[in-house]
This record gives C-alpha cells, structure tokens and sequence, in this order.
C-alpha cells in the first residue's frame, strides 16, 4: 500500500487527473455492462411469454398468438436489439435458442409483404446442397413447425421448393416437381409412422401417385426407391416446444381448441383439449400432456349440431349405419388402462355458434379428404396444363 502512495506522488498533476478518468471510465464501463445483463434478461423473460402461440379460447387463439408474435418482434425493434428488415428477423428465427417453433411458422406464413419476405431470407439461410429431397425436408421441417392453415403450408412449401431447386439445378425439371413430391413424401410419412392409418403406402403406389410430374416425364425409379426407403426406416422428426407445443404425433393439425366434452357413463361436461388430424379427434386434459386421455377414429362417423338443455352450441359425432352400438373409439383410465370408449355418440359442446359451426365444417373435412392432397391435385393439374399447351 505504501509503495502505491509512494509512486502516485510521484505522478504530476495531468497524469493523476488521466488515472482518475480511466477509472471513472471502468466504473462506467462496468455500470454498462450491468444494464445490458439486465435488458438481456428481460428480452429473453419477454420473448419467452410472448413468441409463442399464446393459449386462447377457441378461435382467439390463432389471433392471439399472431398478436404475441408481433408484440414480441416490436419489442425487439424499438429496443434497438433488432432491425425490422427481413433479413434480420429471419437470421433472429433462424439462430435464436428457445423460441417456439410452432410460433415461427405461424409467423412464417402469414402473407403480409415483411412476412412474405422474412419467410424467403428464413429458407435462404438453409444449404441444400447435394442434399436429396428427404434429408433437404429433414432439416427444413425441424426449423420451426407447419402451421395448420392450407394456404401458409402453400407459401413455404413453394419457398422450399424454389429453394431446393437454386441449391441442386439439375435434379428437377421445375420448382413444381420438387413442390408435389415434397408433398408426396410428407404424405408417405404419414402413412408408413401414424398408427392410425391402416392402409400402408407401398413403394409400388408411391412411384405411381408421383407418375409424370416431371414436366410430363416420370421421375428415376432409383431416386423415388431412396426417398420411399429413407422415410420408411426413419420419420420426420418435428420439434417440439415446451409448455405449449404438443407432441410430434400432431403434425399439422386441421383444428385445435378447448371444448366440454359430455362423458359416456358419468352424464357430466368435462373441459378438453381437441386436436383434429389425421381422420381423428384426440382429446387431452392439459395441453401439456404428451398422451391424449382418448381418441375417436372418424371414419364411417357423421357430425351434426344438436341441441342440448342449456347447452346451446353442441355438436354430435355419430355412426348412422350403426345407432345403438358403441363408437370404435378409446380412452386412458386414471391408472395408466387404455379401454374401448363407453360412447354410442359423442356430445361435444363449443363457446360459441361459429366456433361450433367451424369446427363441424373441419370434422367433415377431415372425414371426407385430406388438405395436403388438394393443395397437390391443385399443382399437378396445373403442369398437366402446362405439358397440354402448345410450345411457342
């Protein structure tokens, strides 16, 4: 301590007041660094309650959780942590740890212009170089997660498509060969890995539904025997979120919500958790749960509304060809049992009119077809078109 004394003494006047602003300098340093510990922390306590798909009743919840998105998004602007350019938003969706994935495709798809052009930054930021079009769908399914809707599957599957085709010029004639079968082999994984869907596709139909959609050419029987044997031996993997995502089971559900559900022996209503997929309805306790409590099978069901004593927005689900016999459905007891489903129908009763109204058009539209096949009917009738017309 003396010796320090002793040198300071022996500093003049202008090199003691330079020592004095170096150290206020490190105290304001230090100051600095504290604050922005501080503001990073809050960033990632705000982004975490808001870039999700926030938890809303019934059809609130896809606007709620738009809403939250873009909240947490201006946030990030106006606190200087973010440009609103495309280009930084994508790379912050795209590297940013612990953001709901479920939440960035729904961010993705919507179709205003800032979106349109983040969704196309976000799928340039993925290399699919001497990628084959399976391990391409790997990588690019597992960055975030396919919302529900027809039309923003539409724009990132034709984003991907473009982009498949920019990174490997040669392996299809056009960006709409590279859409259908990368629909195709969506499709494929349902079929082969949920256990719901009786009626396997074999290697034999894959190859034929994917018939001259090569520009009227069919594609290499090799490359199609790949792409069938590397999803049969391993399905897609689909992030899951914590605390508001639900199991990979669920990819792409047509319809998700809470509804009271009227139980089969005990005549009483119970709170649900509906998910709509796949030609079922999976019903849970929580939203966090990983199994559902029961699932209902809808094929040979009908749905209509009916009404119920104070029970206005009801709607049944019904076999017509089989009244009085119990629905081919199951549930999970309490200790862990799974059991056949007590139900001849199945009562369901919604918030609203609309709401009930929409989720029965849904249930009829899952029964009756499957989103995925219109979207690619819609572009192989369109190169049938093209391949018909005649060459200038």
């Amino acid at each position: 301590m003396m010796c320090c004394v002793a040198v300071l003494s022996d500093f003049t006047a202008a090199e003691k007041l330079e020592l004095e602003n170096i150290k206020m300098h490190k105290e304001g340093l230090l100051e600095d660094i504290q604050v922005k510990r501080h503001t990073f922390g809050m960033t990632k306590s705000i982004l975490s309650r808001l870039f999700v798909c926030a938890e809303a009743e019934g059809g609130d919840r896809q606007r709620h959780g738009r809403d939250s998105q873009l909240r947490g998004i201006n946030y990030l602007v106006e606190n200087k942590l973010l440009e609103r350019s495309a280009g930084c938003i994508a790379d912050f969706l795209f590297k940013e740890e612990g953001l709901n994935k479920t939440a960035i495709g729904e961010f993705l798809g919507e179709r205003d212009e800032l979106h349109l052009q983040t969704l196309k930054a976000f799928v340039e930021l993925h290399e699919f170089s001497d990628l084959n079009l399976v391990q391409a769908l790997r990588s690019f399914l597992w960055s975030f997660r396919l919302p529900g809707e027809a039309q923003k599957i539409d724009r990132m599957m034709e984003a991907f498509a473009a982009r498949y085709c920019e990174c490997n010029v040669n392996v299809f004639q056009s960006t709409d060969t590279c859409y259908i079968l990368s629909f195709a082999i969506i499709m494929l994984n349902t079929s082969l890995h949920n256990p719901n869907v009786k009626d396997k596709t074999t290697l034999e139909r894959f190859v034929c539904m994917n018939r001259g959609i090569n520009n009227g050419r069919d594609l290499p029987a090799e490359l199609l025997s790949k792409l069938y044997e590397s999803i049969r031996k391993e399905p897609f993997k689909i992030p899951e979120d914590d605390g508001n995502d639900l199991t990979h089971t669920f990819f792409n559900p047509d319809r998700e919500g809470w509804l009271l559900k009227l139980g089969g022996r005990v005549k009483t209503w119970k709170r649900r958790w509906f998910i709509l997929t796949d030609n079922c309805l999976y019903y849970f306790e929580y939203t966090t749960d990983k199994e559902p409590r029961g699932i209902i099978p809808l094929e040979n069901l009908c749905v209509r509304d009916v009404p119920f004593p104070r029970k206005p927005y009801c709607l049944e689900l019904y076999n017509p060809n089989s009244r009085g016999q119990k629905i081919k459905a199951c549930k999970t007891e309490t200790d862990g049992r799974v059991v056949q489903g007590k139900h001849q129908s199945y009562a369901i009763c919604a918030a609203s009119a609309g709401e009930r109204d929409s989720w029965i058009d849904a249930i009829r539209a899952s029964i009756t077809k499957d989103p995925f096949y219109d979207l690619v009917s819609q572009r192989k009738k369109k190169l049938i078109k093209q391949n018909q017309d005649p060459q200038d």
